[in-house]
């Protein structure tokens, strides 16, 4: 299998990113010929056995597209853990927003509550007083009677 022109004319539905390595039509012939059977031999013995038929230079361009490849993953992996990242951020900020909101909601409820006992103690106060006056007129009346 080789390079062709219908494969220059694909294009790919997501353009690589800015710091994406893209391969050169020559890169792409060179995979493509790494996945094909060296001449004269086959994918069937080890791979003690390929790696002997590749030369140094061979090996050397294989590991660093294979290097390209990992780094190309790694990248991904990270841009997809970042933005992950990125929305639990917004979550959490909603959500503390959302209990700022609830906090500032029970602290104006509390304080209403706080009014309202402070006026309810003083009127408690206030009729206590008054009962207490009028138990003592009633006091003083019931010895009026009795002498």
């Amino acid at each position: 299998m080789s390079f062709t022109h219908d494969m220059a004319q694909h294009t790919f539905p997501n353009p690589a990113p800015v710091h994406e390595i893209v391969f050169t039509p020559n890169e792409i012939e060179e995979l493509l010929t790494l996945f094909q059977s060296p001449a004269g031999s086959s994918f069937s013995g080890s791979e003690g056995s390929t790696r002997s038929v590749y030369s140094i230079d061979e090996r050397k361009r294989r590991r660093m597209i294979s290097n390209r490849e990992s780094a190309r993953r790694s990248r991904r992996r990270k841009k997809t853990h970042l933005e992950n990242l990125t929305e639990r951020v917004n979550r959490l900020k909603e959500e503390n927003r959302e209990l700022k909101n609830r906090l500032g909601s029970v602290l104006n409820h509390g304080h209403l509550l706080w009014r309202v006992n402070d006026r309810l103690i003083s009127e408690s106060v206030a009729l206590r007083a008054r009962l207490s006056n009028l138990c003592n007129v009633l006091y003083a009346n019931a010895m009026h009677q009795s002498q």
